[in-house]
């Protein structure tokens, strides 16, 4: 018997950390998480054991906390790369609270990369995002188009994270990275198991779109209908997050079999279609057959007009595809909503 490649992803009980964890375990790997359950819930460890068959180890850490971390990696020897999702992440709050996400998201990033050479970890994928394009001169994006000054907190964070990694590299440390920039993840696991649950007001489009059909919040608001779109509303490239799982394992084994071409990759995660608010809405209500009770609203400090992605590298290079459509995404992600409903979650 072969011993599994172990893997510590932070995060791992979020959103995209849950599916991720599910994929690389189907995969074949080891997966250690950590998590400070900030925006996610211990159980989720048992809903990735329902779907995979298979536990895996899980450790109560804020990643700002360095001495907890060096536990994790002392207790849990021999961890080969870390997927790194631990972080505050919504746009609006980070106008609110810039001091927390600057905290946040570049302390945690700093003690991995400390940690990394101690106990021998070669590689870090890294949760990125489109919002380090701002609103980009040319669609759709590629990885080449110009960093430009960030609309929001959280997008800095991200640009200045990539910018730590790639400055640690460039100064001799023995690892290698690849930089994820996501464009908008939405959906669940096709079990209904695990999904998106935010904390308190959903922050996202798709959990406010699922919140409203359930009756837990009362009127959508999309936030402008006057951009330079085909009706108003702004354009986003929207992922499934199964999908958007599947490129960090592509990305797991590119690092591992040293395949990398630069010790620093970048790639972008996106289908190459550009979907609208409203044109989402109507996608939902049509492959659902919910009806939605939504209004439109002014404009939101901090959103780019459209965005999608062109996602050519990630295809050639990294192998990998987005391959679900947006009416299996959305009946995922009510799917989900109905099990929050039905265990009593929401």
């Amino acid at each position: 018997m072969t011993l599994k490649d172990k893997i510590l992803v932070t995060g791992g009980t979020g959103f995209i950390g849950s599916h991720t964890v599910v994929e690389l375990q189907n995969a074949g790997y080891e997966v250690v998480i950590v998590d400070n359950l900030s925006n996610s819930r211990e159980e989720v460890v048992d809903s990735i054991e329902q779907i995979t068959g298979e536990r895996p180890s899980f450790e109560k850490v804020d990643c700002l906390d360095k001495e907890s971390l060096k536990k994790v990696f002392e207790e849990y020897a021999g961890i080969r790369a870390i997927i790194h999702f631990a972080a505050s992440k919504a746009v609006g709050e980070s106008v609110q609270k810039p001091l927390m996400y600057y905290r946040n998201n570049l302390g945690s990033l700093l003690n991995l990369l400390d940690l990394m050479p101690q106990y021998g970890v070669e590689g870090i994928v890294f949760s990125s995002s489109c919002t380090v394009y701002g609103q980009p001169d040319v669609l759709p994006v590629t990885e080449r188009a110009p960093i430009k000054k960030a609309e929001s907190p959280y997008g800095n964070t991200k640009q200045i994270c990539e910018a730590i990694i790639q400055d640690d590299v460039k100064s001799g440390a023995p690892i290698s990275a690849i930089l994820l920039r996501y464009f908008n993840p939405i959906g669940a696991h096709p079990s209904g198991l695990i999904g998106e649950l935010p904390n308190g007001v959903p922050q996202n489009l798709v959990p406010f779109i699922t919140q409203t059909a359930m009756g837990i919040r009362e009127q959508l608001s999309v936030f402008g209908d006057d951009y330079d779109t085909p009706d108003g509303s702004c354009i986003r490239d929207y992922i499934n997050v199964v999908d958007l799982a599947k490129a960090h394992v592509h990305a797991i084994s590119r690092i591992l079999q040293k395949k990398q071409e630069e010790p620093v990759e970048v790639f972008n995660v996106g289908t190459g279609r550009g979907l609208s608010v409203l044109e989402l809405v109507h996608a939902f209500e049509a492959s659902t057959g919910v009806k939605l009770n939504y209004k439109i609203a002014g404009r939101r400090a901090g959103d780019i007009v459209k965005v999608w992605a062109d996602p050519k590298k990630a295809n050639e290079v990294l192998g990998w595809h987005a391959e679900e459509t947006i009416e299996d995404t959305l009946r995922s992600a009510w799917k989900w909503q109905v099990h929050l409903r039905e265990t009593g979650i929401q």
